[in-house]
């Protein structure tokens, strides 16, 4: 039976008459396309910056350990780092690839991931530090710093050999810097780099209006230093690329405005028409652009065989334009056997803008399946994942009644669940476990708390990388020597291969960026550290996650049951505790429910005890609930020692209470600080 690699050509692809043929192919050869999963809430996600995962050389290097990092964070001044060197370093290519993570695909095995989220892997411009990706200058080429079409293949082949899915990350809001304005009178290679917006319907270059007629747009060459205004010739590096794509009628022209104002219904709203930055905006509406993006990424499902997509800025397009591109994709992946393609949704600006585009494209079947839960919902998790807030804010995000993204997000499968990501669109720029105190007990796994959140509440669970490994930045007695700290993406972005130094600098050529580092600059190593990588399979945090997401994979309760807060009883009343208290919640499913326990800690990192209300409709006094998880015993075997604490698995407790004005409940008793105890009533 032929396989996608079939489909694969040696030359790149300049035209979408050639990407139709191969469609066509894929539709008509009957290709073994591997199968959807019948339901996401199943899968646990993994979201990875490929510049910065792995380059698969890390055999060559030692592992940084966990006494390195506590030495480091116990040292006033380091000699051995410049951190505004450092700094620059993370606006840089460090040197990640395609290779690199299907060299790590045991890795992520192990920790319990299923479904990889790879960061966009598409060409960008030669010389632009585009390293997250999002600046594509050719739609159908893999940018040759991550490796190249045949080596995602083999990824995603080797993926599904291993019971792993793909997803892959995807823009149709902007192409990247592929050109410049230039102003009346001004020559070719003097470009007006943020010309001011324009509201709809004018543009730049507008023959109808006498200030914009004689602006003109122009492609950029290869080099960034000329420009053209005609059709570009057959370099690949040149403009955009497919030729399609090289008409300024497909972009806005609109100049550069404001991306933040939430005028969502309004399909000519500033946020809509403005560039990003200095990426190009698509005009979506111009009856084309749209059919030609919806080729392009039909053309990574056909070739690639991947099993879903995450749709960047999803704010910044209409709504029918987002519904339609989703139809497309939705439509030609079922055609050849994916019946459950992927689609989430990047939406900014908020609860309120997830729930509303998210109930808009729900008025068809073929519409986009969930959305990033990158609003206000992320930072409630990281406020009672460190203990400074009261759970019940976030369970009460589930409500259906709740405004926002509680609405949708009471259905589980509507939903991703984010601690982490690359940008943090809201709160400050920096990673979970960075705001744990350095002289914390559990600092090295406190960001266990949010993670069990995420695993076993409603929805589809993500961990962005490097969090199994609590990345933290530097050490906190370092931090006066760092600008910008909490205020730049850069620092949710470290390496995890330990390389030395960065690539060559994107100023030079292609070949040169390849071949040669820039030994004036240290990588962007994770803890400040260059040299040394931190896949550390026995790390506090890995091993603790590794349990958990086991666990969830082996009781379909806890993936799929309903859900809900319990009360708890600690020496008082039963009531929804203090931030920093013990947290409890119940899955139930049918005639079975899980209880999942945690302390999330306090000032006092002290054990914790309380009575959790079950569920007493259900239960009868007497009937027991066993332990199928508990991080404090797994960590404790993980390192040699014999676990001597509370509730070891297989353990029982039994139901008490149901007396008058009583509950039904049971006993949790002496849990350590950021430690997860799992109980099930058994059939």
């Amino acid at each position: 039976m032929p396989q996608p690699i079939d489909l694969l050509s040696q030359s790149r692809h300049e035209s979408l008459s050639e990407v139709r043929t191969l469609l066509n192919n894929a539709r008509r050869l009957s290709i073994n396309y591997f199968p959807s999963p019948m339901d996401w809430r199943d899968e646990v996600l993994y979201f990875l910056l490929p510049d910065r995962f792995s380059d698969g050389k890390e055999n060559t290097r030692s592992l940084l350990t966990r006494e390195e990092i506590v030495l480091l964070r116990n040292t006033d001044t380091r000699s051995d780092i410049n951190w505004h060197d450092w700094s620059e370093s993370a606006t840089r290519w460090q040197g990640g690839t395609i290779k690199g993570i299907e060299g790590k695909l045991e890795y992520l095995k192990r920790l319990g991931i299923t479904a990889i989220w790879i960061a966009p892997l598409y060409k960008q411009r030669v010389r632009k530090d585009t390293y997250h990706g999002y600046g594509i200058q050719d739609f159908l080429e893999i940018d040759p710093r991550f490796g190249s079409r045949k080596d995602l293949i083999e990824l995603i082949a080797a993926a599904h050999n291993k019971g792993l899915r793909v997803i892959l990350d995807v823009i149709i809001n902007h192409s990247g810097d592929n050109w410049g304005y230039i102003a009346p009178g001004a020559p070719l290679d003097e470009e007006t780099k943020y010309p001011p917006f324009k509201p709809f319907p004018n543009f730049y270059g507008n023959p109808a209006d006498p200030d914009m007629k004689d602006w003109r747009t122009a492609w950029r060459d290869a080099d960034e230093k000329t420009f053209t205004v005609s059709a570009p010739s057959n370099t690949a590096d040149d403009a955009v690329w497919p030729k399609e794509l090289q008409n300024f009628e497909s972009y806005t022209r609109a100049g550069k405005g404001s991306l933040n104002d939430n005028e969502l219904e309004n399909d000519h709203a500033e946020h809509k028409r403005t560039d990003f930055e200095d990426l190009k905006d698509f005009a979506l509406d111009n009856g084309t652009t749209l059919s030609f993006l919806c080729d392009c990424f039909q053309y990574w499902i056909a070739l690639t065989d991947c099993d879903g997509f995450r749709i960047d800025t999803v704010k910044h397009v209409t709504l029918e334009e987002a519904r339609n591109f989703c139809g497309s994709i939705l439509e030609f992946s079922e055609s050849i056997g994916k019946r459950n393609f992927l689609l989430i949704g990047e939406i900014a600006g908020g609860d309120d803008n997830q729930d509303f585009v998210m109930d808009y494209s729900s008025l068809v079947q073929r519409n986009m399946r969930a959305a990033l839960d990158i609003g206000s919902a992320r930072i409630v998790l990281e406020e009672v994942g460190n203990g400074r807030r009261h759970a019940k804010d976030y369970f009460d995000g589930f409500a259906e009644q709740s405004t926002g993204f509680g609405s949708h997000r009471s259905f589980g499968s509507r939903h991703v669940s984010i601690l982490n990501d690359h940008d943090h669109v809201f709160g400050p720029k920096i990673r979970f476990s960075a705001d744990i105190p350095d002289n914390s007990p559990v600092k090295d796994y406190q960001v266990t708390v949010p993670t069990a959140i995420q695993l076993f509440t409603l929805g589809i669970p993500c961990i962005y990388y490097g969090s199994e490994q609590a990345f933290a930045g530097p050490a906190q007695t370092q931090l006066r020597w760092i600008s910008e700290w909490k205020k730049s993406d850069r620092y949710l972005r470290e390496a995890m291969f330990g390389a030395e130094h960065p690539r060559e600098g994107h100023d030079l050529d292609m070949t040169t960026q390849l071949t040669n580092l820039d030994t004036n600059l240290p990588a962007f190593g994770a803890f400040g550290v260059t040299g040394k990588h931190v896949f550390d399979t026995g790390s506090p945090s890995y091993i603790r996650m590794a349990v958990l997401c086991k666990t969830r994979a082996e009781h379909l309760i806890l993936r799929v049951g309903r859900q809900y807060n319990r009360q708890i009883r600690a020496g008082g009343e039963f009531e929804f505790p203090d931030a920093g208290k013990l947290i409890a919640w119940s899955r139930i499913l049918d005639f079975q429910e899980a209880i999942c326990v945690i302390n999330p800690t306090n000032e006092n990192h002290a054990l914790q005890d309380g009575d959790v209300v079950v569920s007493g409709e259900l239960w009868s006094v007497g009937t027991t609930f066993s332990v199928i998880a508990n991080t404090a015993q797994t960590a404790a075997e993980a390192s040699g020692q014999t676990y001597t604490g509370s509730h070891p698995t297989g353990s029982t407790v039994a139901v008490k209470g149901k007396g008058v004005n009583e509950p039904a409940f049971i006993e949790i008793r002496s849990i350590p600080p950021a430690e997860v105890v799992i109980l099930i009533t058994q059939f």
